[in-house]
């Protein structure tokens, strides 16, 4: 029974061959290919949304006997309200005919409280067997959504809103709670009591039935021409809530930006018109929506009207008894439910399985550098050598790295410098393993990248990224981040070395300071040197600070690069700077220019022979300003994705 109501869920309002193969559900293989609004079609992609829906299939499976028992009450509750005629039947023959006793009506009753409370008891049992199942699907759902999420590379983010991801993990799957849950509730509750109350009528008088379900094609047809119209409506109103939410959290994350240009007005406007966009779509939805429950109403009704004329008739000349009337009505009353919920189920379907192609499509989506089959190792000595590296980025004409040859010892202290756009972002990137690298191209500790797994090269670096990231906790919690069971002394050990220790013991709680979204309470140079202290706490063989120390002053700088040097001391460190003065103790320093290594070696060696690093050298001691290299060489060149 249960495998019919699985199949009779996925058939319902589903286009012909619309369901295809290649979905999945943990871990089996998917459809390749991203975008949250499933696939394409007139209406919005109907037939796309539907094939979706086998991907709940599982989850059936996976509960048979909680369905199997939440469904077994709901028919139980369904056969005791279809029972309920019959006593009105029995009452009302007993007074018609005189033969009605009070100790016989007071049974009924006493027959009719007892079937209340049945109903009740085992009304409680399916809500939470059904509903509870409809929970799990949600929850289930979420968590596998967030996994994913955290496979994704930095190609999906680019391309994907947080926005539209929320919108996701809030309404869409809202939706697909109420579709598995009331949904499905409804669907079988309108189709078995639909099909027992059409049985019970049929009994009492078959053309008076017949007279009665006339009005029920029109239902069927206005039904079906309202319901295929819902998905491209709600799926509009989907997308938009996206860009809403997505409008919002970037509103609220750059609030200082905003009130330093006294945009207040400004993004105030904006976001009413995306309001009034968003509730101009729900109501385009609503028309839709609005107008199946009348309809189902009105042929209810006119079916109402219809056994009235006919079966008041019908009881005038004997052919039923006043008792086959009232149970007939009462049966038609509980048909009533079935019309109306056709219209409301193919409501909830249509949302939920709108919804779930947008999940699924999330689902769907592989990063570019996937974790393989490749074994894991331990990287140990952290030596990195790097053999003719070519790298472009997807859609991009010219190569940001170009035949790049280092060799990286263990132990060394590498800085790295250049104009801005000359590659050093993307050098850290590549060696972090952000993005894939053919053959043969990059290896550490003599192996070569992409024959060990990707998690063994990441749990090997600590990597201090551009764009410094911190989370709404604790200055405690932040260093430790990455560091299980840290102790405090072992936080304060890499805070002085990162030249935090002191600012943050001025703080009245000490590093147990909450420093707001994204550090927000913070100044950048506070900000960039927890990060390094987090990067320092990791004691991984490799650490690569990438323009960590931007928003600090030179001396302090130099002071810190000094102070990570001696703390690294046996560990491979590679600096990116744009100046070059806090670089001068480095073991080696590696000139950058356009996507090339131009020159590297010893400051001392790099001031004799190049005259590019030289100049710029003498230019920023001479200033006596910090500069950084783009600002002190003149024009810098121009990319589309920023510093690379």
């Amino acid at each position: 029974m249960v495998y019919f109501i699985t199949e009779l869920i996925i058939i319902f309002f589903r286009e012909p061959k619309s369901i295809v193969a290649g979905t999945s559900v943990r871990g089996r293989s998917v459809r390749a290919g991203f975008g949250l609004g499933g696939a394409g079609s007139k209406d919005g992609g109907e037939g796309g949304s539907w094939r979706s829906v086998s991907v709940l299939k599982p989850y059936f499976r996976d509960h048979v006997l909680r369905l199997a028992g939440g469904f077994s009450s709901l028919v139980v509750v369904d056969l005791l309200q279809l029972y309920i005629p019959r006593i009105f039947k029995y009452v009302v023959d007993s007074l018609q005919k005189g033969i009605a006793t009070p100790g016989g009506l007071l049974a009924s009753g006493c027959y009719i409280i007892l079937t209340a409370i049945a109903i009740a008891a085992f009304r409680f049992i399916w809500r939470q067997l059904l509903f509870g199942f409809s929970r799990i699907v949600e929850i289930d759902l979420r968590e596998r959504m967030f996994s994913h999420l955290l496979t994704l590379d930095k190609a999906f983010f680019q391309k994907t809103t947080i926005g539209e991801v929320m919108a996701l993990a809030t309404n869409d799957l809202s939706s697909v709670q109420l579709a598995t849950g009331m949904g499905v509730v409804a669907l079988v509750d309108a189709v078995f009591m639909g099909l027992a109350a059409f049985g019970f009528m049929l009994y009492i008088h078959p053309f008076l039935t017949f007279i009665a379900l006339a009005p029920m094609p029109i239902l069927a047809f206005l039904t079906r021409i309202l319901s295929s119209r819902l998905h491209g409506r709600f799926k509009k109103v989907q997308e938009q809530f996206s860009v809403l939410t997505e409008f919002v959290r970037s509103s609220l994350a750059s609030i200082r930006l905003v009130k330093a240009y006294n945009q207040e007005e400004h993004q105030s406007r904006l976001f009413a018109q995306m309001g009034e966009t968003y509730v101009r779509n729900n109501l385009k939805l609503a028309y839709i929506y609005g107008t199946l429950f009348p309809v189902s109403g009105l042929i209810g009704n006119a079916s109402m009207l219809l056994v009235l004329i006919f079966g008041g008739r019908l009881v005038i000349s004997g052919a039923i008894t006043a008792g086959d009337f009232v149970a007939f009505i009462s049966y038609l009353f509980i048909m009533t439910w079935p019309m109306m919920a056709l219209g409301w189920v193919a409501d909830l379907f249509q949302r939920g399985a709108t919804s779930l192609s947008r999940i699924e499509a999330l689902m769907s989506t592989r990063a570019s550098l996937a974790e393989s089959s490749a074994p894991s190792v331990r990287i140990g000595r952290g030596e990195i050598r790097v053999r003719r590296l070519s790298f472009r980025y997807p859609g991009q004409a010219a190569p940001s790295l170009n035949e790049i040859d280092l060799n990286i010892p263990s132990g060394m202290l590498l800085g790295i410098v250049g104009r801005t756009g000359a590659g050093k972002t993307t050098l850290c990137n590549v060696l972090a393993r952000l993005f894939p690298v053919p053959d043969g191209r990059l290896f550490f500790d003599g192996l070569d990248v992409n024959s060990i797994s990707i998690g063994s090269v990441r749990s090997a670096i600590a990597y201090v990224p551009q764009d410094v990231v911190l989370f709404s906790d604790t200055i405690a919690f932040n260093i430790a981040f990455g560091t299980q069971g840290a102790s405090i002394g072992e936080i304060e050990k890499a805070a002085r070395a990162a030249a935090i220790h002191e600012e943050i013991a001025a703080m009245p709680q000490g590093y147990a300071t909450r420093i707001g979204e994204r550090g927000i309470k913070l100044s950048g140079g506070q900000r960039q040197r927890i990060a390094i202290a987090r990067a320092l706490l990791l004691s991984r063989p490799v650490v690569i600070i990438d323009d960590g120390l931007s928003a600090v002053d030179m001396e302090t700088e130099h002071t810190i690069i000094g102070s990570i040097a001696s703390y690294l001391e046996g560990r491979t460190c590679i600096i990116v700077s744009h100046r070059i003065a806090p670089l001068v103790d480095a073991h080696e320093i590696v000139v950058m220019e356009y996507g090339q290594v131009v020159d590297q070696g010893a400051h001392k060696d790099l001031i004799d022979r190049n005259a590019f690093y030289s100049s710029i050298f003498r230019h920023q001691a001479l200033s006596g300003v910090d500069q950084g290299i783009g600002s002190a060489s003149g024009p810098v060149s121009d990319v589309t994705s920023g510093e690379r």
